[in-house]
């Protein structure tokens, strides 16, 4: 015999353990079969009633013998009808107490079952299953960025050389002096002598710090929020994200379908209609349903959408020119991106 023990022992399934409240409930009122408070005070009126029924039949003087078989009916139904008001009356208020105890139990369920499968969730995070997703998907984005280095742009249709490739943004090339305004003279701006952001970083800058820990992420924003074309599309971003948030729309929690690079330089190019519909790809019906209603009913959210998707086409637009298929499928990737697919599905941006 093997004196090894498991690792760890199985927890409790979640629906077992939220099965309890509601078998206390259905064991108390198996229990409250009997007589309870309400079946006493039924009781009490019953008799009291038939008390002062008795009483009048005997201290109220009257033809009682000579009553024919409409008035003895007529008698009778009076006698009892309030009886059977009484006892309906008490069936009912017993009725809507176990219903009540019923919904309490059922609310503390399903709260139960929540708090046990977050639990479960925490205590498994390793679990075979999630393991082999984790792995799936990290076979199939290789295979994607291995697809993306084949397919990608050389530098004969860029527009800038291959050393200048690294930034994100092409800045526009200064006017020849001369031309349409004479240049004055009043100093190189302090915008120009700084570095580029580079691709990388506008990269991790779009999709935001991970956590308060996240310092690659943080040093990102900031390298990416110094430069005024990019700080408008972050801080549009940012607005539309802490916006989705307030209805529990995260974009973590969003899986949306791949579109190829072809598809997204072909919006950048101009393109629209159903050929570029595949831009779309959120699936996700409550988050969709819930983003078209508050901005149906969200001024400041449909403004903020709005000027998001203007700043995003605008930023991309300008960082397509640049940036290999490769990159573009990590841009894609990004919080910001899903958003852009969220709000543009939502507003019709790819019909």
């Amino acid at each position: 015999m093997s004196d090894a023990k498991p690792d760890r022992i199985a927890p409790e399934p979640p629906a077992a353990v939220g099965a309890a409240p509601i078998a206390d409930v259905r064991a108390r009122a198996a229990a409250r079969q009997g007589f309870g408070p309400i079946e006493r005070i039924a009781t009490g009126l019953s008799l009291a009633w038939l008390v002062l029924v008795a009483a009048f039949w005997l201290f109220v003087p009257g033809p009682g013998a000579g009553l024919d078989a409409a008035a003895l009916v007529m008698a009778v139904t009076g006698i009892l009808l309030p009886l059977a008001m009484i006892w309906i009356a008490a069936i009912t208020a017993r009725t809507a107490a176990e219903m009540r105890a019923e919904a309490q139990a059922l609310k503390a369920s399903v709260e139960t079952m929540r708090t046990a499968w977050l639990a479960q969730a925490q205590l498994r995070p390793g679990s075979t299953i999630e393991k082999k997703l984790d792995e799936v998907a990290q076979v199939a984005r290789q295979a994607e960025t291995a697809i993306a280095t084949f397919t990608s742009r050389r530098d004969a249709g860029a527009t800038q050389p291959s050393a200048d490739r690294k930034a994100a943004l092409v800045a526009p090339a200064p006017a020849a002096p001369g031309e349409d305004q004479p240049a004055l003279a009043l100093g190189t701006p302090a915008e120009a002598l700084a570095q580029p952001v580079s691709v990388a970083d506008f990269i991790r800058a779009l999709n935001f710090p991970d956590n308060a820990d996240d310092r690659e992420g943080f040093r990102a924003l900031r390298r990416a929020l110094e430069d005024r074309t990019m700080a408008k599309l972050i801080r549009a971003a940012q607005d539309v994200l802490n916006l989705l948030s307030q209805d529990g729309i995260y974009m973590d929690d969003l899986r949306p379908d791949r579109a190829r690079p072809e598809l997204w330089r072909r919006f950048a190019q101009g393109e629209r209609g159903r050929e570029i519909a595949a831009l779309g790809g959120v699936r996700d019906r409550s988050s969709l349903a819930l983003t078209a209603g508050r901005m149906r009913s969200d001024t400041i959210f449909r403004d903020a959408a709005h000027h998001f998707l203007r700043q995003f086409d605008r930023t991309f637009t300008e960082f397509e020119t640049n940036a290999s298929d490769q990159e573009v499928a990590e841009l894609a990737e990004t919080r910001t991106a899903r958003a852009f697919m969220l709000l543009g599905r939502v507003t019709g941006t790819f019909d």
